[in-house]
């Protein structure tokens, strides 16, 4: 990039106004999701309607939005604050220059929702049939994000293989189950969908209609299950029948290995069961 003669104007009013073109940049180039834009828009108009500038010294304090999230939960702290990073590098590709105070990370404890249990899972797509149905086991069978199910188009299904767009615009292909397959082509055939696996009139679902298909069927047979718990449901279930932690994690769309890692927490049980297999002591050889 080319240096910039002219430094942006260091106001709250400037880099309010410029929250919009982050959120499309985010949109378009790094392939973010509705419901990511939407909570990184809340996190940064709260954050700096509260925050306080000085011009003379060129700093940004965000000590009282730090001070009105306190209470929330250090999950929620740690995303809102990594949406205000995220656009203080952006701001500074574009010239500004400046310190920011009170954006060290939250602690958030490495724990995640307890999967759906398979008989749980078989349950309810037993009991909602149709479109619901569908989705739910389209989520468990292929270890999808809500938002990627939301994008699924017609011509991403070839043969028993499925192409994800998923996040930061990077696309991964996962095989279909014949079973599954099955279901999706007599879905298509019954329902007719224009472009989207997912749609209404035309129009793809949004990731909320999806949550809420999914919440219904749940509800519907007395248990509160969402489609994170889904995708974990696969993991936990792929790791516990054996499958390498390296395909779990290139079918998931992690970046990194260690994601998956934390992600399924393997049991107790499986560990024990892989140490009596491996090691050659259990395997009553010579002592």
């Amino acid at each position: 990039m080319g240096i910039i003669k002219n430094s942006p104007p260091f106001t709250k009013a400037y880099f309010a106004a410029r929250i919009d073109n982050f959120l499309v940049y985010l949109q378009k180039n790094r392939g973010r999701g509705a419901l990511t834009i939407k909570v990184y828009r809340q996190a940064l108009q709260e954050a700096f309607a509260l925050a306080i500038f000085d011009d003379r010294l060129k700093t940004i304090d965000f000590m009282p939005y730090r001070e009105a999230i306190a209470a929330q939960a250090p999950k929620t702290i740690a995303k809102k604050l990594s949406a205000i990073r995220s656009y203080l590098d952006y701001m500074e590709i574009f010239g500004s220059r400046f310190h920011a105070y009170a954006l060290e990370s939250a602690k958030v404890p490495k724990c995640l929702p307890k999967p759906a249990t398979h008989k749980q899972i078989l349950q309810t797509v037993r009991a909602s049939g149709g479109g619901a149905a569908l989705l739910i086991e389209f989520i468990y069978a292929l270890g999808l994000r809500i938002g990627e199910a939301a994008n699924i188009k017609i011509d991403d299904i070839e043969s028993n293989w499925l192409r994800i767009s998923g996040k930061g615009g990077k696309t991964r292909q996962v095989p279909i189950l014949n079973e599954l397959k099955i279901r999706i082509d007599r879905y298509i055939r019954e329902r007719n969908p224009k472009r989207f696996l997912f749609e209404k009139n035309g129009e793809p679902l949004r990731e909320n209609q999806l949550r809420y298909k999914i919440a219904r069927s749940f509800k519907g047979v007395g248990l509160k299950i969402t489609p994170h718990q889904l995708r974990h449901a696969f993991a936990t279930e792929m790791l516990n029948g054996g499958a390498r932690i390296a395909d779990v994690s290139e079918i998931l769309g992690h970046s990194q290995m260690a994601t998956t890692e934390i992600y399924t927490k393997l049991s107790s049980s499986l560990k024990l069961k892989n140490y009596l297999r491996a090691h050659p002591l259990c395997k009553g050889g010579e002592r």
